[in-house]
């Protein structure tokens, strides 16, 4: 991959809504809040005024954070993956482990990773050991649990 963190179309989109939703709701109308409790006298002792401008103080952080994500990525759409018949970056892949209990995981981007979403890190583990596997290839995996095998039963693409 070249330079940038890769990230889904989805997944960048779901980062911008975020940026908007904290820079056009959320933080006009803490600042307004904010406004509202500095004109009620002691700022010392004004729950408002204090919960306001530390809430400020967090939206800040997290749109700068946002911002510099956004600029840092890379969008690939996992449809145009050179080879679709193997598992790259955006790949939904269905494994099954020994006792054929199957798991359905897709390779993301690290901003866009939810395990527990199925949606897990092009940099872990178990997306690397998944990388390039085609359908019926046996992947060994470590875990903290310890080492398992799983084998690739599907893979899907999806935009």
């Amino acid at each position: 991959m070249a330079d940038g963190s890769p990230i889904t179309p989805a997944g960048y989109a779901a980062m911008r809504l975020r940026y908007e939703q904290l820079f056009m709701v959320e933080r006009p109308k803490m600042v307004e809040t904010v406004s509202w409790a500095a004109g009620n006298g002691d700022r010392s002792e004004n729950g408002d005024y204090i919960y306001g401008r530390r809430r400020l103080r967090e939206i800040d952080r997290e749109l700068s954070h946002l911002s510099r994500r956004m600029k840092a990525v890379r969008i690939v759409d996992p449809s145009q993956q050179e080879d679709l018949a193997r598992a790259w970056f955006g790949a939904t892949v269905t494994v099954a482990d020994e006792d054929d209990n199957e798991r359905i995981l897709t390779l993301v981007g690290e901003d866009e990773a939810d395990a527990s979403a199925g949606r897990i890190s092009w940099r872990s583990p178990f997306a690397r050991a998944l990388r390039g596997a085609a359908v019926g290839d046996l992947r060994r995996v470590d875990l903290p649990a310890g080492t398992k095998e799983y084998e690739v039963i599907a893979i899907a693409y999806r935009t």
